[in-house]
């Protein structure tokens, strides 16, 4: 399999190459397609015999599970940072 599209690769790059050397021309010409009219005909006819849908509302009882939320004090990661200053105290700002 690579072996054959090896060769295609190299064909393509021979005809490639023949063609920027100037040894060998393609002619092409202009084409056009072809023409195609759709005279009379008639869409079926289709008769359908469907259900009906009503949407409609009704109070129920259900159980619903609650949730509750607690308050507690857990450690979390922080960031401080820093910024540098000169010699002075100043912090350093660059431009």
């Amino acid at each position: 399999m690579r072996f054959l599209l090896a060769l295609v690769g190299l064909a393509a790059l021979v005809v490639v190459a023949l063609v920027s050397l100037g040894l060998l021309k393609v002619d092409t010409r202009a084409g056009s397609l072809p023409s195609v009219s759709v005279n009379g005909g008639k869409a079926p006819e289709v008769s359908a015999n469907m259900a009906t849908v009503e949407f409609g509302s009704e109070d129920k009882a259900i159980e619903v599970p609650t949730v509750t939320t607690t308050t507690k004090t857990i450690s979390v990661p922080t960031l401080h940072v820093n910024k540098p200053t000169d010699a002075n105290g100043n912090s350093v700002t660059t431009q």
